[in-house]
């Protein structure tokens, strides 16, 4: 059965979690988890996507955000 495709309209508010394949590890320590960050605060301006919060665990992270005239695909490819 296909996925129904999101809405990515913009100025909505979405949950946004990423996850390893295989619920492997995706930041390995907390300078996996700055990087990440850094290249997130220099797409958020640039897509003028907003970001209320976020939590990172070792296998996914949770993003609050409401997205920016691209929609939110265009943040998360990039990012």
């Amino acid at each position: 059965m296909p996925r129904i495709a999101r809405l990515d309209t913009p100025g909505l508010l979405h949950h946004v979690m990423i996850r390893g394949i295989e619920r492997r590890k995706i930041f390995d320590d907390d300078k996996d988890r700055e990087n990440f960050i850094e290249r997130l605060s220099i797409l958020l301006p640039e897509t003028k996507t907003q970001c209320y919060a976020w939590s990172f665990l070792s296998n996914h992270a949770h993003f609050l955000l409401r997205s920016g005239p691209a929609g939110i695909a265009a943040l998360m490819r990039r990012l």
